[in-house]
């Protein structure tokens, strides 16, 4: 392999060619979550921060504490302040959690329906189902956070009996030739026949409905669902000491150093 001068490429140019020719085949859609973005610009209000500090700057110190890129939140956070200071409305699970409200649903399955996709909002989107209900564990029904785990297993799994069927949008963005991972199938095996199944089943059935354009739902109309449902700890989210206080705190302070 030659240059287009003519001279013989290096063994370093052929390995970088050889990687770019990979990577332009590699046509995929790599989604970032929150944290990745969090600071380069500021979720809870579109169009503000994009500005980068310290970059140029080699006696900068490094960030501990607040992003001056991101509101400051309040000194004992609530969920609500989450949603108001970091994430923004949160339309899809509002969507969600009314389309459950209005199909009838207790009031436990309107909350996971309501929290089902909090770590896609504001955490991490891989095994979001686990993640998210890790957030939530300490300060919800075991039923809830149960459910909130399964639904992302159950995502992958029709059930005809409860109209459930696969998600156009999966063969879409997923390939008709998918299948789900090993432990994903495997978990499927755990949660079927579990007690729990039907909460978890009902979010996916008022997930895959909950992304209507010309839909607005206001989160007042879910402040008694989350005062009943939603143990606020009295130290704020994240300084409770509870097991997973530090994710709070991650969301609080995303780009701090240490």
């Amino acid at each position: 392999m030659t240059t287009q001068a003519g001279k013989p490429q290096t063994a370093s140019a052929k390995v970088d060619a050889l990687e770019d020719a990979q990577l332009a085949q590699f046509n995929k859609r790599i989604a970032k979550s929150f944290l990745f973005a969090a600071g380069e610009r500021d979720q809870s209000r579109p169009g503000r921060g994009n500005i980068v500090l310290g970059v140029d700057d080699p006696t900068a110190q490094a960030l501990q504490g607040d992003d001056p890129r991101l509101r400051k939140m309040p000194e004992k956070p609530t969920l609500l302040d989450f949603f108001d200071y970091r994430w923004g409305r949160g339309e899809h699970m509002l969507q969600s959690a009314r389309l459950s409200r209005l199909a009838g649903c207790d009031e436990k399955t309107v909350a996971a329906c309501l929290l089902h996709d909090i770590s896609l909002l504001g955490f991490i989107r891989s095994d979001h189902g686990w993640w998210g209900s890790q957030l939530v564990e300490p300060y919800v029904d075991e039923e809830i956070s149960w459910a909130i785990r399964a639904h992302q297993t159950l995502r992958f799994y029709p059930d005809e009996s409860v109209g459930y069927t696969y998600p156009e949008m999966y063969l879409r963005v997923f390939g008709e030739d998918f299948v789900p991972e090993p432990y994903i199938q495997e978990e499927y095996k755990r949660i079927k026949d579990h007690k729990w199944y039907m909460t978890a089943r009902q979010i996916t059935i008022n997930d895959v409905y909950a992304f209507d354009p010309n839909v607005t739902v206001d989160m007042a109309d879910f402040h008694d669902i989350i005062g009943r449902h939603f143990r606020q700890p009295d130290d704020g989210l994240g300084f409770d000491n509870s097991p997973v206080a530090h994710m709070w705190r991650t969301i609080i302070w995303p780009t701090r150093f240490l």
